[in-house]
């Protein structure tokens, strides 16, 4: 024990009491008393005081943050609870939603306009000319007498026309 520190001292009333079922054993039982308050010896002390229904888990969390926070006045409680979350969502609407929509809506324009001999690139990174356009596959001239078959949507960028001769 530090130097100047003396050990805690309980009046003998506070540390038992008989139990009026004294048997051969002569047990006594813990007289059951309000929590302590932290003493001179720190709030660690004053939990292992005799006190009303502890239990383990009081060593471990405070009953003090157990109990329930008092109600703050006003109707505004709703408001504020779920401005955050509205905040968050229009944000990430105006930020990844919408730029992602007009970016859509331009490649599905771009891919309507297509048409025979357009010079095209795929997203894959080919080159070539539409030689047939259908439904959902359009036909890329590569080479000479070379074809690919890809899908409407691998269409990447729609090129100015004589971009591949002068590559």
């Amino acid at each position: 024990m530090p130097p100047g520190r003396t050990p805690v001292q309980r009046p003998a009333e506070l540390s038992a009491r008989p139990s009026g079922r004294e048997g051969a054993a002569g047990r006594m039982r813990p007289l059951r008393v309000e929590s302590p308050q932290p003493g001179p010896h720190g709030i660690i002390a004053s939990y292992f005081a005799p006190g009303p229904e502890m239990n383990l888990l009081d060593l471990l969390i405070s009953p003090a943050y157990a109990q329930a926070a008092p109600a703050a006045p006003g109707a505004t409680g709703l408001l504020s609870t779920l401005m955050f979350p509205i905040l968050l969502l229009v944000v990430m609407y105006f930020i990844m939603i919408r730029p992602q929509m007009k970016r859509t809506k331009e490649h599905r324009g771009m891919l309507e306009k297509l048409s025979k001999g357009d010079e095209v690139i795929t997203s894959g990174g080919i080159a070539g000319t539409v030689r047939d356009i259908g439904d959902s596959f359009i036909s890329i001239e590569v080479s000479d007498n070379v074809l690919l078959r890809v899908q409407k949507g691998a269409i990447g960028h729609v090129l100015p026309k004589g971009t591949l001769k002068s590559l």
